[in-house]
């Protein structure tokens, strides 16, 4: 195998802390998550205790300063466990950033520190019933009124940390007649009047993550609480279009972590299953089956390294990000397939990891933009959008 160069002693024995976090916090009490829909509302306060959330923040806004490695283990960590359920890498790497780069300094200080400390759980809301990878037809809508709050009407659904949001960055048309020019981030708190939470959305995997659908009844919004103030009225797509190669990103390394652990499980399992008097690691199709696969998941891991080095810089492109996503979400999907086969019958009990695996795999290939939204973003890169 290739030597992996990203991380140095500092960032292993980060991992080794936080491996030990989810071997006492998360792994007892995550199959029990799975079966009521939703983490206990205390692993977010006991990961914000332990320095676990927001560590790229600034310290003055309770995070660590740390740069964006720390979050990549602690994404590849929760991926190589199952332990989908933790929303942790959304609340951190997605929503904290977005107040962090746009927000207004009042809203800074406001909101990071609480979402640091696990005090707030934040989600993003972009997806819609009819909206899903495109972010443009989005028909919620957030109307200024002449006391400057704003009007916001409208339901989202598919949304991670729903259930437990305690702030939500939602996405609404402040200028409708303009398109996606007329979008804007509004920050909708837990408690607003007419903002309520529906039910839990009931999953093929994933059953333990939060999912839910939010719906904004004249839900009045503070000026100060559009994200950025005045000067990002409207300029909503934009800032989330800045955001995405970074999100996609993460769907990548959860997936060839995923993948990774699959692998593992399976070989285990292979050297020690027999079949025909045989162990089925013996047989070989099993042992060129685990060769392609560990084969492809060592060129996904080297490709997203890479990445991960390009994110460090500044320097990772829209295009390069969506082939990343694309690509790794992809071959998750056929590692799962596989492996499932190699455990045969038991490979679809669900108390074994690798048939989660394979329920919670499926959705990496949706959501973050679907796909062939990637596929589409790549050719537009090349020179060939279609219309």
């Amino acid at each position: 195998m290739i030597e992996r160069t990203l991380f140095t002693p500092d960032h292993e024995s980060f991992r080794d802390s936080f491996r030990r976090f989810m071997e006492k916090e998360i792994a007892p009490f995550h199959a029990d998550w799975e079966e009521q829909g939703y983490v206990a509302r205390e692993v977010w306060n006991k990961a914000g205790e332990n320095g676990f959330l927001c560590m790229t923040m600034p310290e003055e806004y309770g995070g660590s300063e740390a740069d964006k490695l720390y979050s990549v283990i602690q994404m590849e960590e929760l991926a190589r466990g199952g332990f989908t359920g933790i929303g942790f890498g959304l609340h951190s790497e997605i929503v904290a950033p977005y107040i962090l780069h746009y927000g207004t300094p009042e809203q800074k200080a406001k909101y990071l520190p609480k979402l640091a400390s696990g005090e707030m759980v934040g989600a993003i809301a972009m997806s819609e019933p009819a909206a899903g990878s495109d972010l443009q037809g989005i028909k919620s809508t957030a109307i200024q009124q002449p006391d400057g709050s704003y009007l916001l009407n409208g339901s989202k659904t598919f949304i991670t940390n729903g259930w437990h949001a305690d702030l939500v960055v939602v996405v609404a048309k402040t200028n409708p007649a303009a398109g996606g020019k007329g979008t804007s981030l509004l920050l909708v708190e837990r408690g607003m009047p007419g903002f309520s939470v529906g039910q839990r959305l009931k999953k093929m995997g994933m059953k333990a993550q939060d999912t839910s659908e939010l719906f904004f009844d004249n839900v009045r919004v503070p000026a100060e609480n559009l994200l950025g103030g005045a000067a990002y009225e409207n300029k909503g797509f934009i800032c989330l279009m800045e955001q995405l190669p970074w999100e996609r990103l993460q769907i990548a390394i959860g997936a060839v972590s995923a993948s990774q652990a699959a692998i593992d499980w399976t070989v285990d399992y292979v050297k020690e299953r027999k079949v025909f008097g045989q162990p089925v690691a013996s047989f070989q199709n099993t042992r060129y089956v685990l060769a392609e696969l560990q084969t492809q998941v060592q060129v996904a891991r080297v490709f997203v390294d890479k990445c991960c080095e390009l994110i460090g810089k500044d320097q990772l492109d829209t295009a390069t990000a969506s082939m990343a996503k694309y690509w790794t979400t992809d071959l998750q999907c056929k590692v799962m397939d596989e492996c499932v086969q190699l455990f045969g019958g038991y490979g679809y009990m669900w108390e074994y990891p690798i048939t989660r695996a394979y329920a919670d795999a499926r959705v990496q290939r949706i959501y973050g933009g679907t796909n062939e939204i990637m596929k589409e973003v790549i050719t537009r890169s090349m020179g060939l959008g279609g219309k």
